[in-house]
Order: structure tokens, then C-alpha cells, then sequence
């Protein structure tokens, strides 16, 4: 279903990245695809969850990297949201895109920066998904102070994914509509096409 990953090899180089190559691969729990945990290919230190289905593992107790829980559960992806920060002139979200994370055991919530090589078209999809989202895990969210992403946060998402700009969205032919990503004609005169974002 999910693309797999099987000559790593080139990409390791003890001295920089500092792991050995038995650490360079993991099989995901969920989609069993083969995950390179290499920072040159996924631009964080802890590789945390799966770049092409994004679910994770309950491995972390206390911080990111420690890998001391012990209930070792897979967990969900349910949702994206901004990396809280202390902003010194106020004003709106200003931090990173984050992935939620829900324990499918212990039903810890945790929240997991987005991967450099971390599918769009996926991250997009649980998104949009996150919309219908029961009151329960919508309340559980509140009072562990983890602001969900809304719909209307749209711009913000494809913003922080795609580094793209209202004004750029414009230029370019791009739109959103109803889930889906519109691409109108672009600046060479090409026809416009329909990329599905959701299901």
C-alpha cells in the first residue's frame, strides 16, 4: 500500500549522522513499511512515526528520543496543530506544524513535529478527517491545552506544508475547494487539473 524503503546504505556515514546501521531502518507497526530514520532524509533527530501512513509508537514517556514507555502501543494520527510559543509582539499561531498523535491502548495524547519526507497528500487527509472528530477526543484535546486545527485554518496548513502564500495561490491558479486542491491554468497556459486531497 505504502511505498518501501530497502537500500539505505549510501545514506549512512557513521561519522556525520553518528548511528549505526542497525538504527538506520525501522518497520512500521501499522502499514509495515521500511522507515529511514536518517536526518538528512527526514530533517528531525527523532524519528517518531511513519512517513507514509503517519502513525507512531508509544516508545517516549517523559520527552521525544527517551524511548522509555512501556506500553510500546501503536498510535493514531487525529489531527494537526501549531507548536505553541511564546510570541514577545502577541499576534496569531506563529509556531510549526505538529501531528497529533492518540494512543490506541492508554489513550495518550502526544503531539510530533512534521517530517521533512512525511506525505502531504496524507498529512492533508488527516486533516480534513480530524473535522469529524467525536466530542470526547475534541474535549480530551482542550484540557490537555492541544488547539486543534480547524477547516478554517486551511491556509495556514497549506502555508505551513507548502510554504505558499495567498497571493502565490492566486498567481499560480491555486485554490481550495470543497477538499480538494483546484489547480486552474498555470503561467505556461496548461489546462487546469483536479488533485484529490481527501478520500
Amino acid at each position: 500500500m505504502y511505498p518501501e524503503i530497502y537500500n539505505l546504505s549510501r545514506y549512512h556515514h557513521p561519522d556525520r549522522w553518528g548511528k549505526r546501521s542497525s538504527e538506520d531502518v525501522f518497520k512500521c507497526h501499522y502499514c509495515q513499511a521500511h522507515v529511514c530514520t536518517q536526518t538528512i532524509l527526514s530533517g528531525v533527530n527523532n524519528r517518531n512515526h511513519c512517513p507514509y501512513c503517519l502513525w507512531s509508537r508509544h516508545v517516549d514517556l517523559l520527552r521525544a528520543g527517551d524511548r522509555m514507555s512501556a506500553c510500546k502501543a501503536i498510535m493514531e494520527p487525529i489531527g494537526l496543530t501549531v507548536k505553541q510559543r511564546q510570541k514577545k509582539y502577541g499576534g496569531g499561531r506563529t509556531g510549526e506544524l505538529m501531528l497529533i498523535h492518540h494512543c490506541s491502548e492508554c489513550g495518550k495524547l502526544s503531539i510530533n513535529r512534521v517530517a521533512a519526507d512525511d506525505l502531504t497528500e496524507r498529512l492533508m487527509e488527516v486533516f480534513h478527517t480530524s473535522a469529524g472528530m467525536d466530542s470526547t477526543l475534541q474535549h480530551k484535546l482542550k484540557t490537555s491545552s492541544i488547539q486543534l486545527l480547524q477547516e478554517g485554518d486551511y491556509k495556514l496548513v497549506i502555508n505551513q506544508l507548502h510554504g505558499m502564500t495567498e497571493e502565490y495561490n492566486y498567481k499560480f491558479g491555486l485554490f481550495q475547494r470543497g477538499g480538494n486542491m483546484i489547480i486552474g491554468e498555470d503561467c505556461f497556459g496548461r489546462k487546469k487539473r483536479s488533485l484529490a486531497m481527501t478520500d
